[in-house]
């Protein structure tokens, strides 16, 4: 459990109390824990489930423990907007309640995906928001950050980004500004909601490309891959579900198809 995602959700919730009643170990992680290191070690004693309240970067790595282990995880949605638990079916209003997953629950199989053998839930992102994460501003003033990121990657003397791909068509793409490779594909028609993904066991990697802009054109590509291969002339930085990582090319990504156990309290599995 991160206690200081989303606010101090979790803490204001009681999870930790609620989740030792119903007999379950609780790892309340301090600024400075390794949390991939806490994991390995709740394997090692013989965790027959793994489970994390927190933003979509600490569910991801312990996700990878369970992954990497055949175990069930368990989402608790105590990030700030918890995009994982939207797409995957667990009530974000109900922390208290996912819960449940541990001593009641529905399982089923989902896809992951991987760059470089790094597991993600939601999405890598190179290009304005890759570079934004790594701001030390990022966390405080998203937004800002974001606008101010763009302004220097869209100007008329930004730099190439040095980012290289082929499309489903066969089309290069040469210094896009944004690359997005998300876990399944996003909808971005009716009647689902923008941003959101219909299904997360498709067995299919989205990506969506825009390049850079030139006057008075739009140029944006969205297709599905099994797989993907961005080059790069340098270390990119990224935003792999939130969090801030540089990455060394070639940029490898892979779908996982239905190769994790999640865990869904069954009154939520109706949500």
């Amino acid at each position: 459990m991160n206690p200081r995602s989303g606010g101090g959700k979790a803490t204001r919730a009681g999870i930790a109390e609620r989740a030792r009643e119903l007999g379950v170990d609780v790892i309340v992680l301090r600024a400075d824990d390794d949390l991939a290191a806490l994991v390995h070690d709740a394997v090692a004693r013989g965790a027959d489930a793994l489970g994390a309240a927190g933003g979509d970067g600490s569910l991801a790595v312990v996700a990878a423990a369970a992954f990497a282990h055949d175990l069930p995880f368990v989402c608790v949605p105590a990030g700030t907007r918890n995009h994982f638990a939207l797409d995957v079916g667990v009530d974000r209003g109900d922390l208290v309640g996912s819960l449940d997953a541990f001593t009641d629950g529905v399982e089923r199989r989902i896809d992951v995906a991987e760059v470089n053998g790094r597991l993600f839930l939601n999405n890598v992102s190179l290009g304005i928001y890759g570079d934004a994460v790594q701001q030390s501003t990022y966390r405080d003033a998203k937004a800002r950050t974001l606008a101010q990121t763009a302004a220097q990657v869209l100007g008329p003397s930004a730099p190439a980004a040095g980012l290289d791909l082929v499309d489903d068509r066969g089309r290069a793409h040469r210094d896009p500004v944004v690359v997005l490779v998300s876990n399944n594909p996003y909808s971005f028609e009716p009647p689902r909601a923008p941003g959101t993904r219909a299904t997360l066991d498709s067995g299919q990697l989205g990506v969506v490309v825009l390049d850079r802009p030139a006057p008075g054109q739009t140029s944006a590509r969205t297709w599905t891959a099994k797989q993907l291969e961005v080059i790069a002339t340098a270390p990119v930085h990224a935003g792999i579900d939130g969090e801030a990582v540089e990455l060394t090319s070639p940029l490898r990504f892979v779908i996982r198809p239905e190769t994790l156990r999640i865990r869904i309290s069954s009154r939520q599995t109706a949500v």
